[in-house]
């Protein structure tokens, strides 16, 4: 089975992912078809021998949207460019609407002026023709798709201010003014609309681009001209690259000279660096934190990790699970329902009429229908959820919580399974000294002497215990020298006497006695994920120190509370099953996946939504960023990476996980708002649709019905309670 991935421009609701889906459903040779209208991507799993992937551009072609390959550099510049397109037309919209609203004030001060009509017809076709031409467009190819949706109602809409301005000119009982200025108002509405959805979608790139950025461009590459600076894009395998320490690795390989400690959190999350050495693999983008090293090349171009991270972050946007918007299904029979009223007025006033009194009354007809379309156009429905999520988003970012898509914190009150990871997420993603053995019953001495031998190190785990003694007030000495041997640990003289922090190797070179009486409790230890270190002074074993990462203030009782709220649960995460697990037993958590690479997180997430469980996933890191994008509500712990915040749908800028429950209330409360919201604005449209039946509402009722159903949404909003005032604000 292959795979084929486009980017697929021209969907305008979420009733055109189905439409989508049929059409390429039905070509032979096609297994599964994913779309993604937020990031208007499609991805298509085919078997190569029966479909070629020219017929699936052909179909998606046919159906009037535009295809190309996704984040290309290309493409990222042309996303740029429509924002700043969609940016002009409402800005132009507005200048439009100012003027026509300007001349309407003049005709209701000096009466119906054909001047003036003439007037407003100018700004009417000009908006039609010019800026707002997209909209006609787009519902034209919505009806192509036999999708009604709110391009078309618009479209329908504005066409019957046109209509009724141009009988307006003929027929002296139509106001021309008023009709014309309605397209205008219609036409504005919309493109503002449509300016803040291309918004969306461009914003919606910004991780790939981020994690491509994340190799560095440049490598020195060994030669027999010696060491030379070269563009990463020029190595092959095979080729010998130097990485200096504090370098980022350049690319894919294996150590063939040097040992180094090695920070590899991009790869499983795992905040303890990794001591490498000659054979030992090492990943591009890791952090090479100590020893010079020479690595061989074994991978470039996209078959590396963070290119292969890229290209999954990419499949899980098309992947992610589509949502029908509420406002699409509340759509789906609102406008069939206009148009039918529409028709229904107008035979009442022509066939009904004339089987009544005898004769038809075409004005009243032409009142009935285009007054129906005009007062149907939705204008607050399409502004209802929008309020909802600004509201909403403010009551959140009190709270700590900062949403990066409304439409996903609008559903994170029906997730019912939350994945976590466990580094940074769960825990605090750095280590500490959790315990203690000492071989004469002095722990506070052996922390003594290890925080003064490690004292000179940059070394990770010698900051850890230099930290671990300063919060224990335990007092720490310079040493009189200093030794770190990479991949071992340090040799130091403190206070006139040799001592040694580090491996068992490191004491068995040096012939440390009393190592043995250590074993059970190291034992011990390491079965609970800890890293155990040596110390050892005068050639022998003075004690051992256990290091790990450790749990967050409040975990436990955030975890308690989204259990309380019928959300389960689940650690995902890169480190060893050993380590997970005591993570899980300390939290109370029963499901475990441990020792995942980012592309098994995302596969993980994806099972569960095909088992019809609305998912979210909480992680920090770079291994996190396809499972977060795939996630139906993707949630980023601030202090993570910036790919992650990128590939999230939700950040906690502080990291408190008690956020997580307040956001799953919240975002209960904030689509009952929504719902509200849709009800009042409907409650406007409907009274207005079933007056203009009668063939007698004149079309300045229709911007007067606008303006007062959005202001009675914007004023709801505004005013409804979401949440209690003392409940979880920091």
């Amino acid at each position: 089975m292959s795979t084929l991935h486009l980017r697929v421009g021209g969907m305008h609701c979420s009733l055109c992912t189905e439409s989508i889906r049929r059409a390429l459903r039905r070509l032979n040779g096609v297994m599964d078809v994913q779309v993604s209208l937020a990031h208007e991507e499609v991805l298509v799993h085919y078997e190569p021998g029966r479909l070629h992937p020219q017929a699936v551009t052909a179909t998606l072609l046919d159906l009037g949207y535009t295809v190309r390959e996704p984040d290309r550099e290309d493409v990222f510049a042309e996303e740029e460019r429509e924002l700043q397109r969609a940016r002009r037309i409402a800005v132009v919209m507005g200048l439009l609407v100012a003027a026509a609203t300007a001349v309407m004030g003049v005709s209701a001060a000096y009466g119906p002026d054909r001047a003036l009509w003439g007037i407003q017809a100018a700004l009417a076709l000009s908006a039609g023709f010019g800026p707002a031409s997209f909209v006609f467009r787009n519902a034209w190819q919505s009806l192509r798709r036999r999708i009604l949706n709110q391009d078309v109602l618009a479209a329908a809409a504005a066409l019957a201010g046109l209509m009724g301005g141009v009988a307006g000119f003929v027929w002296p009982g139509f106001p021309a003014g008023a009709f014309l200025a309605a397209t205008a108002y219609i036409l504005a509405f919309h493109a503002v609309g449509g300016y803040a959805s291309v918004l969306v979608h461009v914003r919606a790139s910004q991780s790939v681009r981020r994690l491509l950025a994340l190799q560095p461009e440049t490598a020195i590459r060994l030669g027999e001209d010696g060491e030379r600076e070269v563009a990463v894009g020029d190595l092959h395998p095979g080729d010998r690259v130097r990485i200096r320490p504090g370098e980022r690795i350049p690319v894919d390989g294996v150590v063939v000279q040097g040992t180094s400690a090695v920070d590899q959190q991009l790869v499983t999350g795992e905040p303890l660096p990794v001591d490498l050495g000659p054979g030992d693999s090492v990943v591009g983008g890791s952090v090479n934190l100590t020893g010079s090293l020479v690595v061989e090349v074994t991978r470039v171009g996209e078959d590396s990790f963070v290119r292969q991270v890229a290209r999954q972050v990419a499949e899980a946007r098309a992947m992610k699970p589509g949502i029908l918007r509420l406002v699409d299904r509340i759509l789906l029979a609102y406008v069939p329902a206009v148009f039918g009223l529409a028709a229904t007025g107008g035979l009442g006033w022509t066939v009904g009429a004339w089987l009544y009194a005898g004769e038809p009354d075409w004005v009243r007809a032409g009142f009935a229908v285009l007054g129906t379309l005009v007062m149907g156009y939705p204008c607050a429905l399409g502004m209802a959820t929008p309020l909802s999520i600004l509201r909403a988003s403010g009551e959140a970012a009190e709270r700590g919580i900062l949403m990066r898509s409304g439409e996903a914190f609008q559903l994170l009150h029906r997730v019912d399974v939350i994945v976590l990871d466990k580094t940074g997420t769960l825990t605090e993603g750095k280590p500490h000294v959790g315990a203690v053995w000492a071989a004469g019953g002095d722990p506070e001495g052996v922390l003594a002497v290890a925080a003064s031998a490690e004292h000179p190190s940059e070394h990770p785990l010698a900051r850890a215990v230099v930290t671990g003694a300063a919060e224990r007030g335990v007092r720490v000495t310079d040493p009189e020298a200093f030794t770190a041997i990479p991949g071992q640990g340090v040799v130091a003289r403190v206070a006139g006497e040799e001592v040694l922090v580090g491996t068992e190797k490191l004491l068995a070179a040096h012939r440390v006695a009393g190592v043995d009486a250590a074993l059970p409790w190291a034992t011990q230890q390491r079965e609970q994920g800890r890293t155990v270190v040596y110390v050892a002074a005068g050639g022998r074993l003075v004690g051992a120190l256990a290091l790990a990462d450790r749990v967050k203030p409040g975990a436990a009782e955030a975890v308690a509370a989204l259990r309380g709220r019928g959300v389960e649960p689940v650690i995902a995460t890169g480190d060893h099953e050993r380590v997970a697990r005591a993570v899980a037993r300390e939290l109370g958590i029963a499901q475990v996946h441990a020792e995942l690479l980012p592309q098994a997180k995302r596969d993980l997430v994806r099972l569960l939504q095909r088992a019809g469980r609305r998912v979210a996933f909480a992680g920090d890191g770079i291994n996190d960023a396809p499972a977060l994008m795939q996630a139906d509500v993707g949630i980023a712990i601030g202090a993570g990476t910036d790919i992650a915040i990128d590939a999230a749908d939700l950040v906690l800028p502080g990291g408190r996980l008690s956020a997580l429950a307040e956001a799953h209330t919240l975002a209960g409360t904030s689509y009952r708002l929504t719902v509200r919201n849709l009800l009042l604005a409907l409650g406007f449209n409907a009274i207005g649709v079933l007056a203009s039946l009668s063939g007698r509402i004149h079309p300045a009722w229709a911007m007067l019905a606008m303006t007062l159903s959005l202001g009675t949404v914007l004023g709801h909003t505004l005013f409804s309670p979401l949440l209690p005032e003392a409940a979880g604000k920091r």
